[in-house]
């Protein structure tokens, strides 16, 4: 039996390279409770601001103002307070001698790293005191201090632990509501079991995804996994003041905290040095690893180098500056730099001539009409001022944004520029441009030397992206394409075996895919056979979004079309049951192109377009136009990537958008899992693009950015294969999936082994604890696999039994098999290789088609004012919102009533009193309610049947219905006061079968009472 290093070792040792060497952090072991670290952090608030002070220390009361401003209702909240005024968080005292006024006292400085006023102290084991009862003390692990506040928690767990169950800790205290008081400053969290660490923005429990756990890699993009050297990279100082102040990112729109990735990291100061050193370059970070966000944070930091006056960031086209400057906007609002985006060209020429250090974003056209205004006034005091100005152009996308012949152009006439391209697909001398004169015809010939590179293989290792699961489909078969290509081509059978699939491919006209019976095909496929793609396992309201895209607008209209024709039932194509019991309103479509004045068919596009936009508008209640085009791919793009709370509900979502190019770059929607593709094959750096809309983190069940495509399979699969050897370092295999092919196999493969452990789930029954911890890890393979295959459109439930050699109800009978073993498995307090197997293991195949608990709560979540909301102006009372949150407590008042109950009162006060929860996290206010709940039925019962009310505390938060003897029973029988209960009942039982009276009438307590309150 291993034995492992103690998790009380593990923390000595970190707390110990904390504080050695040249380190700035200070060792507290004199701080353990809230009182004491309220007491430090005044003392350090005091010190920092003698001269405000003025010789009169901060009295009781003032300090109590101090007190109530730090405490935040959510970390959101605690990082705008901590982005400050010009970078410094204050706050503000009445003094309670009048004559002293008002005093503004400074906390935190985000530049003063390591400075005057910064102090850095470690914590551990600081004691969480029990609210109630029912609740639990909790000693936390090590927390760092910044000025005396919690900024940094770390959870450590030893290695006979993943670093996953130091998580699932963390989001048990943030549940209990345990982060709170002087700890809900806290903006970021490290777990760790010693040997793997990970380290995540502070959110609340529900919002708290493990898919954002984030994985350090040092700027050779080498992991860094051992806590210790963790520690010394990431938690040293200056870096943790970094991380928690200059490396953060407040977005206005999801109301969250971002903490930015190591690679980011590791660009932005690449960036930085290139500039100080008056040299140009690129970064080269694989589209869907937020490059935005960098490219915002570069273009901020630029403006902290004297040397330059402007940084503009330039950005593609009209359409894609909506969202690239909605996103500027939203994490600009509490920095400390403005963000201008620029309405006109007047607007333009005086940003860039004012003194105001601020980021401007344009475009190029509007770059391109300054120019020309001012081409023949050189020597006027304006052309001087423009063309000698010190600019940094930061460019995103940077070969769509800029032509090499139009950087030139700006270089010749702003003459002290320096420019930083980012780009997820870089042109190499494999794909360069064609020869134009002596123009730039690679990435590293136009902007410079690479500063940074992150491959989409890296990216997929340190789980910053998915990877890419393609299925290559035909809409006809092999003898068809076959007849097809004799007739066009002029060759017989015999000749046809010469052929590659490629070459049949090739002999193909375009109008053989624009045959509607195709078209139809392309349709059934979506939403007859993609449900699992698109997350319907999940439930209504957390199913994913799609993409179409076709080779011209034309074909995107007629498919428009074709989804009305299908919806209303008026082709051969129908919605089958199993759709529509998930989803009865599916599919909702939108369709989004550009339309040009110019074009011969712009007056049709125009026509098409006014008929979608009514559509679009009775679905969603909105009132777009032709003149509001803009606003409407605003509200599209919005729909699509669901980041603001109001697009969570199902009444507000799209299912399917068509596309001919817009969306297929720089569009970031989280939650769009599926590109379908019904075009010929794309340029590698395009399809690297379109293929990168689908494989943004998300959710745990999103697995992989899912590609399919209708044309040319095998040509097609060349083509990607070719894309992916030049963007991922020749490292395709690790980026794509398993073919459908290999998924089977290993769902057989999984069958076979489980089966050949035990041939029936009644089996089960017989084993010992070794062969019982087999069964689970054999399950767990048949469930892993088993949710793999059901994501091929080549899947078919009717396989089961015939090509898979296990029946649905086995697999659920095997499942509850499974689930009893766990428990039997966990309840063992002598048992040490638990290792071995993956206790927390969640099931992934076998789901209900339920809406989920966490997904209410969400929905909930957003009918609470926050900040300086006004309710009026949130869901505007959303009745589709509430009507889904109604159905849910409606649905599950018929297996759950008891909890039923309780959301429904809570949800009913929501609306009747919004004001009452503002700010207020509905998770914790729900589980307050709960816990009242349960510690009621504790007390009835304890008056009742004359036991200890914390023995019984002790026996009901320790429960399991397996046990005939539950922990903490023997201590509960021995409180128990027969007498004190006879002298109180009206017909007392005797003394002979009191007991037996008090575990029947628990049990019963625990399965209708207090059980049903522990389900979600």
């Amino acid at each position: 039996m291993a034995n492992f290093t103690a998790e009380q070792v593990l923390e000595d040792n970190l707390i110990k390279k904390l504080i050695s060497g040249d380190s700035q952090w200070t060792y507290r072991d004199d701080l353990h409770t809230e009182e004491e670290l309220w007491e430090n952090f005044r003392h350090k608030l005091e010190l920092n601001n003698k001269s405000t002070l003025d010789g009169n220390p901060l009295t009781e009361q003032e300090f109590k103002q101090v007190q109530n401003q730090l405490l935040f209702p959510s970390f959101y909240a605690a990082a705008k307070w901590l982005a400050g005024e010009n970078g410094i968080a204050k706050v503000q005292v009445q003094r309670e001698d009048a004559a002293l006024g008002t005093i503004r006292l400074n906390v935190i400085n985000r530049q003063d790293v390591a400075g005057g006023m910064s102090s850095y102290e470690v914590i551990n084991q600081f004691k969480s005191d029990k609210r109630s009862i029912e609740d639990m003390n909790r000693r936390f692990d090590v927390t760092l201090l910044i000025n005396g506040l919690p900024m940094i928690h770390i959870e450590l767990k030893n290695r006979a632990h993943p670093y996953m169950d130091a998580f699932r800790q963390v989001k048990k205290y943030l549940k209990e509501g345990k982060f709170a008081g002087i700890y809900s400053s806290l903006q970021m969290f490290v777990v760790t079991n010693g040997t793997d660490t990970r380290y995540i923005a502070s959110a609340q429990d529900t919002k708290l995804n493990e898919q954002f756990l984030t994985k350090w890699v040092n700027n050779q993009n080498q992991p860094v996994n051992d806590y210790l050297e963790f520690a010394e990279e990431v938690l040293s100082i200056p870096m943790a003041h970094k991380m928690v102040t200059q490396y953060t990112v407040i977005d206005r729109d999801k109301k969250a905290l971002i903490l930015l990735r190591p690679y980011q990291i590791h660009a932005i100061e690449a960036v930085k040095q290139a500039s100080r050193n008056q040299k140009s370059g690129y970064v080269w970070h694989t589209t869907g690893s937020g490059k935005t966000l960098t490219s915002y944070k570069v273009a901020r930091n630029l403006l902290q180098i004297p040397s330059l006056q402007k940084t503009i960031f330039i950005v593609d086209r009209v359409d894609l500056d909506q969202q690239t400057s909605a996103s500027f906007t939203s994490y600009a609002e509490n920095d400390v730099i403005n963000i201008d985006e620029t309405d006109n060209v007047n607007d333009l020429i005086k940003k860039l001539l004012s003194d105001d250090r601020t980021v401007i974003i344009t475009t190029i056209q509007k770059l391109n009409f300054v120019m020309k205004r001012f081409a023949h006034q050189e020597g006027s005091k304006k052309h001087t001022q423009l063309t000698q100005l010190k600019i940094a152009f930061v460019v995103d996308e940077c070969h769509r944004a800029v032509s090499p012949a139009k950087q030139r152009e700006i270089e010749e006439f702003f003459v002290h520029s320096l420019w930083y391209g980012f780009t997820g697909t870089p042109i190499f001398a494999e794909n360069a441009k064609k020869v134009v004169g002596d123009l730039p015809r690679t990435t590293a010939e136009q902007y410079g030397e690479r500063l940074h590179e992150y491959t989409v293989k890296e990216a997929i290792n340190d789980h910053a992206v998915l990877g890419f699961q393609v299925e290559y489909k035909s809409t006809f078969s092999e003898e068809e394409l076959d007849h097809a290509v004799m007739e066009l081509s002029g060759r017989n059978e015999l000749d046809m075996g010469d052929m590659s699939s490629e070459d049949k491919e090739a002999w193909l006209p375009k109008y053989v895919y624009e045959d509607e019976r195709h078209m139809l095909e392309v349709i059934d496929s979506i939403i007859n056979k993609s449900r699992m793609k698109l997350g319907f396992q999940k439930g209504s309201g957390q199913t994913y979004n799609a993409l179409l895209t076709t080779s011209s607008i034309a074909q995107a209209q007629r498919y428009y079309d074709l989804f009305k024709m299908v919806k209303v039932g008026e082709t051969a194509v129908t919605i089958d049951e199993k759709t529509k019991r998930v989803l009865p309103d599916f599919p909702k479509v939108a369709i989004t192109y550009s339309i040009s004045e110019n074009e011969e068919a712009s007056i049709m596009n125009q026509e098409k377009m006014k008929e979608s936009l009514r559509d679009y508008n009775e679905e969603f209640g909105t009132s777009y136009t032709i003149d509001t085009m803009r606003a409407y791919n605003r509200n599209v793009n919005d729909r699509l990537s669901r980041k603001k709370e109001k697009y969570l509900a199902r009444a507000e979502q799209l299912d399917v958008v068509i596309v001919v190019d817009r969306l297929l770059t720089g569009f970031d929607a989280p939650s769009l899992s599926t590109l379908f593709i019904d075009r010929a094959p794309m340029k590698p750096h395009d399809l690297i693009q379109a293929f990168s809309r689908t494989n943004r983190l998300f959710d745990k069940p999103k697995k992989y950015g899912q590609i399919v495509t209708f044309q040319t399979p095998k040509t097609f699969e060349q083509k990607v294969k070719e894309a992916l050897i030049l963007y991922s370092n020749g490292g395709e295999n690790e980026v794509l999936a398993p073919e459908w092919e290999e998924a089977k196999e290993a769902f057989i493969e999984a069958i076979t082994e489980l089966k050949e452990l035990v041939e029936t789930p009644t089996e089960v029954d017989g084993l010992n604890r070794a062969e019982l911890k087999k069964f689970v890890k054999a399950f767990q393979k048949l469930d892993k696999t088993y949710a793999a295959v059901q994501v091929y459109t080549d899947f078919d439930v009717e396989q089961l039994g015939t090509e898979f050699p296990i029946i649905p109800a086995e697999i659920e009978e095997f499942n509850g098999k499974y689930v009893n073993a766990l428990e039997e498995l966990k309840e063992d307090p002598n048992e040490k290789e638990l290792i071995e197997i993956n206790i927390e293991y969640e099931l992934e195949s076998v789901k209900t088609e339920e809406i989920n608990y966490e997904y209410i709560l969400q929905l909930i979540q957003a009918f609470v004012p926050s900040g300086d909301d006004e309710y009026e102006l949130l869901s505007r009372e959303d009745a589709k919102a509430t009507a889904e949150v109604d159905k849910y407590i409606d649905d599950l008042a018929k297996n759950n009533p008891r909890l039923a109950g309780i959301m429904q009162n809570l949800w009913g006060n929501i609306r009747l009193n919004p004001e009452k929860y503002r700010d207020q996290n509905i998770s914790n206010v729900l589980e307050d309610v709960i816990q009242s709940e349960q510690q009621y039925v504790i007390q009835d019962f304890s008056q009742k049947w004359q036991v200890e009310p914390e023995e019984l505390s002790y026996v009901v938060a320790n429960y399991s219905p397996k046990k005939d003897k539950q922990n903490g029973e023997s201590e509960l029988k021995e409180s128990a006061n027969y007498y004190a209960y006879k002298e109180k009942a009206e017909d007392p039982v005797s003394k002979l079968k009191y007991w037996k009276h008090v575990r029947s009438d628990f049990e019963k307590v625990m399965r209708n009472e207090i059980l049903p309150l522990q389900r979600r």
